[in-house]
């Protein structure tokens, strides 16, 4: 039996499927796929960050929120990307993403409730990403910051969730081939630790039953 992706079967799915802590190491990064094309170097002690993954509540159907990324920043410039970055001193995962969010684009914690956490991301700059998913109530205004985000938009829910359209792609990384997923969407193009975390989604909440 094929998922609905509605609200309610959603929600179901969240509240077994994702960890109810936040998980003390990684179980995805971006090397997955790339055993031989390694980018992290093997011991690497990470920085600490946290993403939130806001899946907003439509009338049409739920969809993801997503930004990308202001195209001067000196790192993953132009890249789409959740609303996140690292932790404060004596920061939870959380806080930060709440944080994070309404640093980034105006996003008020308000209309956001955290409903669980993905698996650790381990990504190419070092950082041990925790995603924070979370069910964003209609009624928001969002204003993005400038000098760190270049547009927000919304992608369906039913859309990322959909396998046929996670893509395999490939490039040469000094002399090796590094493989990656993507995520087309009209003109975006989704990849990296992002394409990645959604992967996750996926596997968690419409894969086989995960172990939490």
């Amino acid at each position: 039996m094929k998922p609905e992706f509605s609200l309610a079967d959603f929600l179901a799915r969240a509240e077994t499927r994702l960890h109810k802590d936040p998980p003390s190491g990684w179980n995805g990064s971006d090397d997955d796929m790339n055993e031989r094309a390694r980018m992290i170097p093997d011991g690497v002690v990470p920085k600490l960050a946290a993403v939130l993954v806001p899946v907003v509540k439509r009338p049409d159907g739920p969809t993801v929120l997503l930004t990308q990324r202001h195209s001067g920043l000196a790192k993953h410039a132009g890249q789409i990307a959740f609303p996140g970055g690292r932790l404060d001193e004596g920061e939870g995962v959380v806080d930060a993403a709440l944080r994070e969010a309404e640093e980034e684009i105006g996003l008020a914690p308000s209309f956001v409730a955290p409903l669980g956490f993905l698996d650790g991301f381990l990504t190419v700059t070092q950082y041990l990403v925790t995603p924070v998913v979370a069910l964003v109530e209609e009624g928001f205004s969002l204003t993005p910051q400038p000098s760190e985000v270049d547009d927000i938009f919304e992608v369906p829910l039913a859309f990322l969730m959909n396998a046929a359209n996670r893509e395999k792609h490939a490039r040469d990384w000094k002399g090796l081939t590094r493989h990656y997923y993507v995520y087309p969407f009209g003109e975006r193009y989704i990849w990296g630790a992002t394409a990645g975390m959604i992967k996750n989604l996926h596997d968690r909440l419409y894969g086989k039953a995960p172990k939490t």
